[in-house]
């Protein structure tokens, strides 16, 4: 057993290295190797497919026979026009959603937190966050019925006022509209419990002796409250850069139809169509690749940018 020392106040200490010991800890090996061996064979295996991306993949061929084409499925993404539309439309939808999930949930933070009855509050609370745990194979189907130009329960209530029916999921420009303020109602309740545990950790002092000075409920929240949940906002900005490329499949692809792929067709939902429906492998390999690459840069300037203006760090 090697041994090293160190002294503290001139006394030597004798520091013993422990050896890892598997007959002791063996039980939490065994317990956490089934979920080694799903995140191996779900996300470590399918990795050998990346080949397809510079490839012609033909599946009667397989892997070895299929002729290499090299970068030439990359140069396609932007030789099509639809391929470029497609990162523009993932572009301004996902930022659309950036934005206003950091602002609205900011917001109602903030207005929750000036409520003094905890039952009313808490209340609010259920019924805000309540969307969040509901699959959007059940918001879409409910989004459906509600925006039907046949009947729906929001043109119905547009036609009180004169309006005609809105065409909410077949045209383009309200199909993004639509998919924006779903999904951040669906989210901005869940998403508002980070800022109110910032809330929470402000110093009560700092308010009272605000009040003390002749400040009102506004001016508090200008100088006291904002400049408290700075940090966390700068956090949550930064790491959002990370998912500027995912607008959301789940629920695009419950919405979205045939009119209104112009505006309203991502990514991921791209490469769905051309992998899986269209058969073009290489091609959906290669959109699907490029977006992990450019994805795992905004990551890693994420968190550079989270720790240098905000001191945040993983572990």
């Amino acid at each position: 057993m090697k041994t090293s020392t160190s002294t503290t106040a001139g006394l030597p200490i004798k520091k013993r290295k422990r050896p890892w010991n598997l007959k002791r800890n063996w039980p939490l090996h065994i317990l956490v190797l089934p979920a080694i061996l799903l995140a191996f064979v779900f996300n470590y295996v399918p990795l050998a497919g990346i080949v397809m991306a510079f490839q012609d993949y033909k599946p009667f061929l397989g892997f070895w026979d299929s002729e290499w084409v090299g970068l030439e499925q990359f140069r396609r993404i932007f030789e099509f026009s639809e391929g470029r539309q497609v990162i523009w439309n993932t572009f301004v939808i996902s930022i659309f959603k950036i934005i206003f999930q950091l602002v609205i949930p900011i917001i109602f933070a903030l207005l929750l937190n000036e409520v003094r009855i905890m039952a009313f509050k808490r209340s609010i609370q259920t019924l805000v966050y309540l969307p969040h745990f509901l699959s959007w194979v059940i918001l879409g189907g409910i989004l459906l019925d509600l925006l039907s130009v046949d009947g729906g329960l929001v043109n119905q209530f547009l036609g009180l006022f004169g309006i005609q029916p809105v065409f909410f999921l077949g045209n383009g420009d309200w199909f993004r509209v639509t998919v924006i303020a779903s999904d951040v109602w669906k989210d901005f309740g869940f998403s508002a419990i980070i800022f109110l545990a910032a809330l929470a950790g402000i110093n009560p002092s700092l308010y009272e002796a605000a009040t003390v000075d002749g400040a009102n409920r506004f001016q508090q929240v200008l100088r006291i409250t904002l400049p408290g949940i700075l940090p966390i906002t700068i956090v949550v900005a930064t790491l959002a850069l990370g998912n500027i490329l995912n607008a959301g499949f789940d629920q695009i692809f419950n919405l979205y139809n045939p009119l209104v792929y112009d505006k309203g067709d991502i990514i991921d939902t791209y490469v769905y169509r051309q992998g899986l429906l269209g058969g073009n492998f290489s091609y959906a390999t290669a959109v699907g690749l490029f977006k992990s690459i450019i994805a795992f840069f905004l990551i890693v300037l994420g968190y550079r940018l989270a720790y240098k203006y905000a001191n945040y760090r993983i572990f």
